[in-house]
């Protein structure tokens, strides 16, 4: 009987082993907006199905994830929220708030001096009414009944440092931590940095020499963060994000400390031509991810860098290699044919 008993459990383990080697996720972000078309979506999602994409992060209203979520459920996707969090262009109630809104070394305002785009419109962390009303925005999708996940994104401050290969698109070079794009001064978080350290961080010569600044920003974002995934656990619902490549990186440009957040599932946005890296540059972001964080890791792959399918090819691979969990495209609405053949082809044989 042990003999027997011994066998099961072996056998129970490699079945195990086995399954999990299999499971592979091809997933797309997508937009839907405030319409809704039923014909459309059923198309769409079928397109999805033929390639082989079982999870979709839809930008939509909750409304509108509600009728997609039933069509998707017949073929087996799962739909994820797909929320904009800490920018947000054309939100009506917070325009009606100046306060509410980042402000940057030159202590102008994110609502009236855009960085960079005229969506970029930061709210502050540090506001307790504007973290309230990114609070709201996300229990608004936690009421949508079979969402896979409240989807967090712009959840950081704006770009301190732009990558290498966009700074050329908007003749701006970024050697250096420049005023106007360095923001976190709202008069809240210098009055309690302050407070805490009896220093007002605009009077800094080099702020970006100040360790204790950087966390004291990265904690706000944290924090909000965590509580938004604490309120949406309790309420049976799971929160991902997509994120800059690797933490540290991520901390540099952004301000974002993605491993000290609670998430079920992350998703580095590994764009490497905005960095002027290779493909092989996935693959090291990749591995540093799955190495900060003990959750699963979705690399984030940028459709029109892949064009050549056999890049795309690689950067699947590779990120697979490296500990991914699966790949996420931006998106697949705009593939061509061949990268198309590559999605098909390697999530028949990442999932036989």
């Amino acid at each position: 009987m042990k003999k027997i008993n011994l066998v099961l459990i072996i056998f129970s383990i490699i079945i195990s082993c086995n399954s999990n080697e299999k499971n592979f996720t091809f997933s797309t972000w997508t937009g839907a907006g405030n319409s809704f078309e039923n014909d459309k979506w059923v198309k769409k999602l079928n397109y999805y199905d033929s390639l082989g994409i079982s999870e979709i992060l839809v930008s939509a209203s909750p409304d509108v994830l509600r009728k997609i979520i039933p069509l998707a459920k017949k073929k087996n996707i799962k739909v994820h929220g797909w929320m904009w969090t800490l920018n947000r262009p054309g939100d009506t109630i917070a325009n009606k708030n100046p306060d509410w809104y980042a402000v940057n070394r030159n202590g102008q305002n994110s609502l009236n001096y855009r960085a960079y785009v005229d969506y970029y419109q930061w709210l502050s962390p540090f506001h307790p009414d504007a973290r309230n009303h990114i609070i709201n925005n996300a229990k608004r999708l936690m009421q949508v009944d079979g969402l896979e996940s409240v989807h967090l994104d712009y959840v950081r401050f704006p770009d301190v440092i732009l990558g290498a290969d966009l700074q050329p698109k908007y003749n701006i070079v970024q050697d250096k931590e420049l005023p106007e794009y360095d923001f976190g001064y709202h008069p809240i978080a210098r009055k309690e940095f302050k407070k805490i350290f009896d220093k007002d961080p605009i009077d800094f010569k080099n702020p970006e020499l100040s360790t204790e600044w950087r966390q004291f920003r990265l904690n706000a974002v944290s924090s909000l963060v965590n509580e938004i995934i604490a309120i949406s656990h309790s309420k049976n619902k799971k929160v991902t994000a997509a994120v800059f490549p690797f933490p540290e990186m991520s901390r540099q440009m952004v301000r974002q400390a993605w491993n000290d957040w609670n998430l079920d599932q992350v998703y580095p946005m590994l764009y490497q031509n905005f960095y002027r890296e290779n493909i092989n540059w996935i693959g090291f972001a990749t591995k540093q991810g799955t190495m900060d964080v003990d959750i699963p890791l979705i690399s984030g792959l940028y459709a029109p860098a892949l064009r050549n399918p056999e890049d795309l090819k690689k950067a699947i691979v590779i990120s697979k290699e490296n500990g991914a969990s699966g790949v996420s495209i931006f998106t697949a609405d705009g593939l061509n044919k061949d990268q198309q053949k590559i999605l098909i082809e390697l999530s028949q044989k990442f999932n036989k």
